[in-house]
Formats: C-alpha cells, sequence, structure tokens
C-alpha cells in the first residue's frame, strides 16, 4: 500500500493502507485523537478497481482480511466512507472475542443502556446526543458484549450520521469536529463526527447493560414492552457473529436477555427520544 494508517479503537486495531493519500489523510485526522496501533488486528486496503481507475474517474474497491466479492466500489470521494466501512466488514466477519449486536451503546454511573434496531432506526443519533447530555458514548455501529462477564466494552468509532441525523447533530453539538460531507452515497448523505474526548480516553472501561431499547423514529411516542423470545430473536438477527461463537454466542445471549430489560420506544425527534429513555432508564435500570 502506498499510504498507510494505523489505530486502534477499543479492543481492536486496525490497519488502513490506501492506494491514494486522502482517505488516510482524512483519517489520520479525524482518528488523531486515538491510540497509534503498533500491532493490529485486522488489515483494511482501498485498492485501484484497476490501474486505469487510479486516475481517471478514481474507483475504491474495499479489500481486506475479510471481503464481500460482489461489494460495488465507491468513488474516492467517498474514501473514508470505504474505510469506514472495512474496518467495520473486518469486525463483523472477524472477531471473535466478544459477541456482537448492531447496536449503540451509552454509559451513565457505571451501567450501559443498549440501543438497536434497524438502519435508520435513530440508534446512531440518539446514543450521540445522549454522549452530549451527560452520558458516555461507548460506540454507534457494534456493542460488544464480553462473553465471561457480560460486561458491554466500548467500540467508540466515529459516529456515521446519515442525512437529517447531520444537521440535528450539528445544531446539538456545534464544537464537535465533523468530517467531510458526503452526498449521493449507498445510504444517502453521510457525515462522520468524532466522538467526545471522553469517550476516546476513556475506552478501555467497560460497563454492565442495564437496558436495552429497540428505538423506532418517525412514530407517535411510545413505549412497548417485549417479551424475552422477541427480545432473543431480534438479537440474533442483530448479532453478525452469534453463529460463529456457537454455544458461548447462546450462552451469552440468553443471560443478556435474561438479565437486561427491554423496551421498544417510538419517537419523532431527538428531544421525544431522549425523555423516554431518561425515562426508562430512572425506572428500570
Amino acid at each position: 500500500m502506498r499510504h498507510e494508517f494505523r489505530v486502534r479503537v477499543g479492543p481492536a486495531a486496525f490497519r488502513i493502507g490506501s492506494d491514494w493519500a486522502a482517505p488516510v489523510r482524512q483519517m489520520r485526522d479525524l482518528y488523531a485523537d486515538y491510540p497509534i496501533a503498533d500491532f493490529t488486528d485486522f488489515t483494511v486496503r482501498l485498492e485501484a478497481v484497476s490501474p486505469l481507475r487510479r486516475f481517471i474517474r478514481p474507483s475504491v474497491a474495499i479489500n481486506g482480511d475479510y471481503m464481500l466479492p460482489d461489494a460495488a466500489p465507491l468513488p474516492l470521494d467517498q474514501g473514508l466512507l470505504a474505510a469506514e466501512m472495512g474496518m467495520n466488514l473486518q469486525m463483523a466477519l472477524g472477531w471473535r472475542r466478544q459477541l456482537i449486536l448492531h447496536a449503540s451503546a451509552a454509559e451513565r454511573g457505571g451501567k450501559a443502556m443498549i440501543m438497536t434496531g434497524a438502519s435508520g432506526s435513530g440508534k446512531s443519533t440518539l446514543s450521540a446526543m445522549l454522549g452530549q447530555a451527560g452520558w458516555r458514548f461507548m460506540g454507534d455501529e457494534f456493542a460488544l458484549i464480553d462473553p465471561v462477564t457480560g460486561d458491554a466494552v466500548p467500540y467508540p468509532r466515529m459516529i456515521s450520521l446519515k442525512n437529517q441525523a447531520i444537521a440535528a447533530m450539528r445544531s446539538a453539538a456545534p464544537d464537535a469536529r465533523f468530517g467531510p460531507l458526503m452526498h449521493d452515497t449507498p445510504k444517502g448523505d453521510i457525515r462522520h463526527m468524532v466522538p467526545p474526548e471522553e469517550a476516546i480516553s476513556r475506552m478501555d472501561e467497560r460497563a454492565k447493560p442495564a437496558l436495552l431499547l429497540f428505538p423506532r423514529f418517525g412514530y407517535a411516542p411510545a413505549v412497548r414492552e417485549m417479551g424475552a423470545g422477541e427480545v432473543f430473536m431480534r438479537l440474533t438477527q442483530a448479532s453478525t457473529n452469534y453463529v460463529a461463537l456457537g454455544e458461548a454466542g447462546f450462552t451469552v445471549l440468553t443471560r443478556f436477555v435474561e438479565q437486561v430489560p427491554a423496551r421498544a420506544i417510538d419517537y419523532q425527534s431527538g428531544e421525544e427520544a431522549i425523555a423516554l429513555a431518561e425515562q426508562l432508564w430512572a425506572e428500570l435500570a
């Protein structure tokens, strides 16, 4: 790789190599406060689709230790997004130390709130807003659950904001550092936000899961109780390595469902979501 950057996020360390300088330069800028990794768990490679496409209409293929052969390349102006997607792909397909949930997390008082749902449910925005409202941001893409202790392990990578959430967080966190605005990505407009300094400096501090939320954006405010069977099935669908962990995955997920109260919430604004989350936290955590 012509250009290289190494970084540690929580328990995972990455080497990002690129045929172009720009994505690595952007990564160095946005991850400037993170520790540099001497040894890495995964390699991500941003490579030109062909030698010609390195210079003419540059097209970035996302490769690495783990790859999706049919993944579509991205234009070079979305190289930062390609690097982040590559990091997520390595974790999703290769990580085995903890159970991975496609979820966000925030901590207060040594206890963690886990939020999971489909893309567009608002879990990233909610965790980012909590990080501006007295909570410690722990992650917006993956929540890692230790198979032995049941602890939530922080993974505070850059916060991926999509579409309306970009303006909402620019308003809620005007002093935060943001990456470039990328238009017309496969998920619409995307802009990355650097987590609060506390999230990075304390990313080795674990927390006990105390509340599980299934947020859903765009509906009248409501709270719904959930049965253990529904929660278990939805979490197996939200986990990228549940099957790979085998019996250990079943054990940790069963314990999680038995010990952590769960609720589904509907909301139409960030303020409504935070109010519902705070209310349930006071009642259940």
